[in-house]
């Protein structure tokens, strides 16, 4: 099972994404084009370098009865990406284009998300529940990150003039979700080395 279940209809809407019927906003420039097809691919590249190797025990191993494990940080992030698309299809849909709290300032705003100076509580449907064996969680990961990282490599949409709230950071352009998804997965990364720097984390390798 993927997440969500339907997406086939969704995938079709977020790659054609229309403006609204006589609007003639811009796409993205070059650069930013460039600049959020790198950044999606560097954390992806990261966050699967550093548990493709682990352990099923090291994948599981939670440092505290409330800190998610290794494992559930994976499914975490993808539950999120795999939300993306959705998030971004219906926001372009929206009947009025709207300026974010956040205009001109998406290095203030990345910064922000990929800090990990305070806690953010996720949402419940962000949840992990462990629906996916670790080989699995970790497919499903990929495809949801290579469909972003396509999109932003195609889309002509014009994401910086629809807006929708982040549940923290109040209203962004569609282009700064994406890069939101990006420094979502560094922070989450920045999560499992924390979790793999325990104490008690299994240091052995566990036989699969």
């Amino acid at each position: 099972m993927s997440i969500p279940e339907s997406l086939s209809v969704v995938w079709m809407a977020y790659y054609a994404a229309p403006t609204q019927e006589g609007q003639t906003m811009e796409g993205m420039t070059p650069a930013e084009r460039e600049r959020i097809s790198g950044y999606l691919a560097e954390t992806r590249s990261q966050l699967l370098q550093t548990v493709s190797g682990l352990s099923p025990n090291q994948l599981d191993f939670k440092p505290n009865p409330d800190r998610w494990s290794v494992a559930q940080v994976v499914e975490h992030v993808t539950i999120l990406e795999a939300f993306l698309p959705i998030l971004i299809d219906a926001t372009l849909k929206s009947p009025q284009p709207q300026q974010s709290a956040w205009q001109g300032r998406d290095d203030a705003l990345i910064e922000q998300i990929r800090s990990r100076e305070s806690r953010v509580q996720a949402p419940e449907r962000a949840h992990p529940t462990g629906r996916f064996q670790h080989e699995e969680l970790f497919r499903q990961f990929e495809a949801a990150r290579k469909r972003n990282i396509e999109y932003a490599a195609t889309t002509n949409a014009p994401l910086r003039s629809f807006c929708t709230p982040h549940p923290v950071f109040g209203e962004i352009d569609c282009y700064q979700w994406l890069l939101a998804a990006a420094a979502h997965c560094e922070r989450h990364h920045a999560q499992i080395l924390e979790v793999m720097a325990a104490a008690d984390f299994p240091r052995a390798a566990a036989t699969v």
